[in-house]
């Protein structure tokens, strides 16, 4: 049973906001506000698959961008290749691609999770700096794959045309798109808060503090992590899916290690361990961008200024700040 506390019900009020938002827009006919909010519900989930890892894990990952891009390159691939009526691969057998949202999701989180697999078995053996730069190394090496990829557009990206199918719902509709992406979003937040408060959870943020102690009591604190990178990395995988359906065009600039960073400032943003903080974080960039990216194409020095701010004189970020609670739970 959820507690009835400040932060849960500043966590409810989040949500609510993000969810009216686009309603708000479509009353007084300006659909580039729900395309907005539909950008801060997929940057808050990619958010929300790092703070599991981050938050919960300690694991500070600079290479989360490798995910994101890989999700959304399987939705890119996996539509170009049924638009064009071309299979994928026919050796040993017939792969096609498909248009249908909930296939290539599967493909993506699938895609994620064996690559956050391959990566974490070798950068989880670190901690510290190192595990930060083999992490970003791993992102980099793909990012500058991508880019000499030509059959997949190379540096130039790769354009879907047009949005992918989900049962029922008319994607290219601007507000239904939304709500399957903040349904996405709102699912996610409730796996890492079941994953949070079970064993496993317990078992991670002990590993966090002492792993040692883990050790002691007979879990492996290596499996533990392992697991919470696997599962991060696919949440942030699905991100990188449904941004590339927003879109309709992927290119190698989401394995940047700008977006690695990106995703990491929503999350100290909006508060490190915060179940909602992802989507404060995501919101405030994406506020920041549409403010102060019409004045100037330096909008980031006020982002960093509020950031600087954040990590100085609230360590909780914005949602510890507001409920005077300084360290999550």
């Amino acid at each position: 049973m959820v507690k009835l506390t400040k932060e849960n019900s500043l966590n409810a009020l989040v949500a609510m906001t993000l969810l009216v938002v686009p309603f708000i827009a479509l009353a007084i006919d300006e659909p580039f506000y729900i395309t907005l909010a539909t950008r801060v519900a997929i940057f808050a989930l990619a958010g929300v698959g790092l703070n599991l890892a981050l938050g919960l894990g300690g694991l500070v990952s600079f290479g989360h961008a490798a995910f994101f891009g890989l999700g959304g390159y399987a939705a890119g691939i996996l539509a170009s290749h049924a638009l064009n009526y071309e299979p994928i691969f026919t050796v040993p057998f017939e792969v096609n691609g498909t248009t249908e949202m909930l296939i290539i999701w599967l493909v993506a989180i699938l895609v994620s999770g064996l690559a956050a697999l391959f990566i974490g078995l070798f950068s989880l053996r670190t901690t510290g700096v190192y595990f930060i730069m083999i992490t970003l190394a791993f992102a980099q090496m793909i990012y500058y794959f991508a880019i000499s990829w030509p059959a997949y557009g190379g540096e130039d990206g790769l354009s879907i045309y047009v949005r992918n199918k989900f049962p029922g719902v008319n994607t290219l509709d601007p507000l239904s798109f939304f709500l399957i992406a903040f349904c996405v979003l709102m699912l996610a937040v409730l796996l890492v808060f079941v994953l949070k408060n079970s064993r496993f959870g317990a078992a991670l943020q002990a590993a966090r503090q002492n792993d040692e102690r883990l050790s002691a009591v007979g879990i492996h604190p290596f499996n533990i992590r392992l697991t919470a990178f696997v599962v991060s990395a696919m949440i942030t995988g699905l991100a990188g899916a449904l941004y590339a359906d927003l879109n309709r065009f992927v290119s190698p600039n989401m394995f940047s290690w700008h977006t690695s960073g990106e995703i990491m400032i929503f999350v100290i943003l909006g508060g490190v361990g915060r179940m909602f903080g992802p989507i404060v974080g995501a919101a405030l960039f994406i506020l920041f961008e549409f403010v102060f990216g019409g004045l100037t194409e330096h909008w980031m020095l006020f982002l960093g200024l509020v950031l600087l701010v954040v990590v100085l004189f609230a360590r909780g970020g914005l949602i510890g700040f507001i409920t005077g609670k300084v360290r999550h739970e």
